[in-house]
C-alpha cells in the first residue's frame, strides 16, 4: 500500500504538513495547535453538531467547522482571531444557559471538556435570568450508567458510539430545540460488552458509572499506562489509582481502569470485562505469607522460598521428572516463562511442565477474545506444551509448585483438596486466595500484570512491553523474582533472559 500523499498548510503562520484526507482539527492538534470541540471523536465520525471548532478559513466569508473540512495544499488556517474567540464564547453561553453549574459536586469536575474549554474561551459574565430547565438528574440506562440530563451538551458522542461501533443503538436524541435530549430507544438499557466507553467519551458529567460516582476526584488518580491481561486481545489501558490522601500513605487503590489509544490492537475502546479488572487487582488478594492456612510470622519470601529449594534438593534427581510437578499459567510474561523455561527444562531437566487458566468464555467481532488470558502466544513461542494435568499425575508427584489459581477452576475442589492433601510437598504463588491455600505447605503471594512490567504476545502475534503502573504491597513479589531466587538456590544459571 502506498504512504498517504502529504499536504502542506499554514494554521496561525506556521507551515505544517498532514495527510491528504486529515482535517484541519486534527492537523491542528499534531502541530499542538489546541481546538476546542465536543462532538467530534476522532474514533467517530463526524457530527459537526457542538460549533465550538468553528476556525477561519483564508478565501471563505464565513467560519467553517474544523472537524469537517479537510485539508488541502496551500490552506490557510487561523484558530484564534478575535472573530473566532467571540465564536467559542458565544457557543459557550449557549451550552451553559442550560447548563447546571455545579463543578464542584460533578464526578467529571477536573476532566471536563465544557470546565476546561469555558476557562480557556469563556470567562464572561453571565446573562441569563430565566430559570433552567429542570431535568432528570439520576436516570439509570443500563450496565451501571447514570445519565444526567441536565449536564448533557447533546454533542450525540454515545448515540453515535452505540450506532457506529457497537451496532447496538441503545441511545438516542428525542424531541426538538430546548426539549431535545438523549434517552433509550424503545426502553432497551445499554447492554453490550463496551458500554463503560460512554463514561469516557462522554465530555462531560452526563453519564457517569455507578461504581466511580463521588468514590474519589480525577485529580487524585494516578494514571499509568499498561496492557490488559483479561483476554488475548492485549488492549492498551490506563491503571488509575490513588495513593496516600484520601487513603493511609501506604495504602494504593485502583479505582478505574480506562481505555488507552493503540490503532495496532483497539483503538479508541475496551470491553467491560478489561474495564471491570480493578476487581481483580484489589479483591480476593492473597492475605499475606502463609502455611497450612495459617500466616508464618517473621517469616520472608525468601525464607519460604528456601524452604522449596530444600524440597526440590530433597528429590533424587533421577525422579524429579515423574516426582516434580511444576503448574504455571499463560498470565506470566515472556520474561517470566523463558526463566521457568531455563530453571525447569534446562535446569533440572523436566518434560512435563503444566499450565492452568482461566477457562475460555465468549468472544465478540469486536475486541473481547474467547480466551481469557494475555499471552497464550508467549506461551507456544517459549517452547511450552500447554497442557492442563490430570489429577493423576498431580497425586503422583512428592513435590507440587503451583502459579495462579487456574486449577480450581477446572477440578472440582473435593478432589483437587483430596489430591493435594496427598502430596507431601504443595507450594503455592498467587496473586489471589483460593480455598486450597490451606492445605500448602507455603503460600506466597505474587503480583497481579498491573504490578510487575514485561512483554505480551496477544492473539494476532504482536509484543506489547509494558511497565509496571502500580507498586505491589510489601510482601507480594513477582513471578520472576520467584524463579530467579529459586534458580540461585538450586545452584542453576538461569539468567534473566530477554524474551523480547
Amino acid at each position: 500500500m502506498s504512504e498517504p500523499r502529504r499536504v502542506r498548510l499554514t494554521i496561525d503562520g506556521r507551515t505544517v504538513e498532514a495527510d491528504a484526507g486529515t482535517n484541519v482539527l486534527k492537523a491542528s492538534e499534531a502541530a499542538g495547535i489546541d481546538i476546542p470541540h465536543f462532538c467530534y471523536h476522532p474514533g467517530l465520525e463526524i457530527e459537526g453538531s457542538c460549533r465550538m471548532c468553528l476556525v477561519e478559513i483564508e478565501g471563505l466569508p464565513k467560519l467553517e467547522l474544523s472537524c469537517s473540512t479537510l485539508v488541502r495544499e496551500g490552506l490557510v488556517v487561523r484558530t484564534s482571531t478575535e472573530r473566532v474567540r467571540s465564536a467559542r464564547k458565544d457557543v459557550l453561553e449557549f451550552l451553559l444557559a442550560e447548563h447546571p453549574l455545579d463543578c464542584p459536586i460533578c464526578d467529571k469536575a477536573g476532566e471536563c471538556l465544557l470546565q476546561d474549554d469555558y476557562d480557556r474561551h469563556g470567562r464572561y459574565a453571565s446573562r441569563s435570568i430565566e430559570t433552567r430547565e429542570r431535568r432528570e438528574k439520576k436516570l439509570p440506562i443500563g450496565r451501571r450508567l447514570i445519565l444526567d440530563r441536565e449536564r448533557c451538551v447533546l454533542c450525540s458522542r454515545c448515540v453515535r458510539f452505540l450506532r457506529q461501533v457497537t451496532r447496538t443503538g441503545e441511545l438516542g436524541v428525542f424531541e426538538r430545540a430546548v426539549r431535545s435530549e438523549v434517552g433509550l430507544v424503545e426502553d432497551r438499557p445499554v447492554d453490550n460488552n463496551y458500554s463503560g466507553n460512554l463514561v469516557d467519551i462522554c465530555p462531560v458529567g452526563a453519564i457517569t458509572a455507578e461504581d466511580f460516582r463521588f468514590r474519589t476526584r480525577a485529580w487524585f488518580l494516578t494514571r499509568k499506562p499498561t496492557v490488559c491481561p483479561h483476554c488475548g486481545r492485549g488492549c492498551a489501558v490506563f491503571i488509575e489509582s490513588v495513593s496516600g490522601y484520601p487513603l493511609k500513605r501506604s495504602d494504593s487503590r485502583v479505582y478505574r481502569v480506562t481505555a488507552r489509544e493503540n490503532p495496532a490492537v483497539n483503538g479508541h475502546w475496551i470491553c467491560d470485562l478489561g474495564r471491570d479488572g480493578r476487581h481483580d487487582i484489589d479483591d480476593g488478594r492473597t492475605a499475606g505469607l502463609a502455611g497450612k492456612g495459617r500466616e508464618l510470622p517473621g517469616w520472608t519470601w525468601p525464607a519460604a522460598l528456601a524452604r522449596v529449594g530444600e524440597a526440590i534438593r530433597a528429590l533424587p534427581a533421577p525422579d524429579r521428572r515423574a516426582r516434580l510437578a511444576v503448574v504455571l499459567n499463560s498470565r506470566m510474561t515472556c520474561e517470566e516463562l523463558a526463566l521457568a523455561k531455563s530453571l525447569f527444562v534446562r535446569g533440572l531437566g523436566l518434560d512435563r511442565i503444566y499450565f492452568a487458566d482461566a477457562k475460555p468464555g465468549a468472544g465478540d467481532r469486536l475486541l473481547l477474545t474467547p480466551e481469557r488470558v494475555p499471552n497464550a502466544r508467549g506461551v507456544l513461542e517459549a517452547g511450552f506444551d500447554p497442557r492442563l494435568p490430570g489429577l493423576h499425575e498431580l497425586a503422583a508427584s512428592k513435590v507440587a509448585l503451583i502459579f495462579g489459581t487456574g486449577l480450581a477452576a477446572h477440578f472440582p475442589e473435593e478432589a483437587l483438596a483430596e489430591v493435594l492433601a496427598e502430596i507431601p510437598e504443595k507450594h503455592i504463588f498467587s496473586s489471589h486466595a483460593t480455598p486450597l491455600d490451606r492445605l500448602a505447605d507455603t503460600v506466597i503471594p505474587t503480583a497481579v500484570p498491573a504490578e510487575k512490567s514485561g512483554t505480551y504476545i496477544n492473539v494476532e502475534g504482536l509484543r506489547q512491553t509494558f511497565a509496571q503502573a502500580l507498586r505491589p504491597c510489601p510482601g507480594v513479589v513477582t513471578e520472576g523474582d520467584i524463579l530467579s531466587g529459586l534458580a540461585d538456590r538450586l545452584a542453576i544459571d538461569a539468567g534473566r533472559d530477554d524474551a523480547r
